[in-house]
């Protein structure tokens, strides 16, 4: 199989769809802060940049560990998420972002934490699911 055949990426967090998601985000960030000042650059648009990167970093560390610390890192990711929501809101409040990209970037926040939380749940049943079976197992 050569690799335009091959569907399935070698770096399981690829396949996610918050994966690309976090990425469309990202780049929507470095378009739309490039209008902060200079003297704002390090203080504003550098951290909220870092924080959303931190996203997808969190997200493709956590993908090669076992259930368990992957859900430590996808909360780890939720925790990025909500400092983004915070520099949306100084940037926003600073007249850097107009409302219709604090919406967007609100919007966009809210959508990845939905999709980091029903990863998270998931994971969680299918450990809950595997212990059962382990104390079934045991009962044996």
């Amino acid at each position: 199989m050569n690799e335009q055949e091959n569907t399935v990426s070698f770096f399981r967090f690829e396949d996610l769809r918050i994966y690309a998601k976090t990425l469309d985000y990202i780049t929507w960030l470095y378009k739309n802060l490039s209008e902060i000042p200079a003297p704002h650059q390090l203080s504003l648009e550098d951290p909220f940049l870092k924080s959303a990167q931190n996203i997808g970093l969190h997200l493709a560390e956590g993908s090669a560990r076992n259930k368990t610390q992957f859900i430590y890192y996808l909360k780890m990711a939720k925790s990025a998420v909500r400092e983004c929501v915070v520099y949306t809101e100084i940037v926003a409040q600073m007249n850097f972002f107009d409302d219709d990209q604090k919406d967007y970037s609100r919007n966009q926040l809210m959508e990845l934490t939905k999709m980091i939380g029903s990863l998270i749940s998931s994971l969680q049943r299918s450990l809950s699911s595997t212990r059962d079976e382990d104390d079934a197992d045991d009962s044996m």
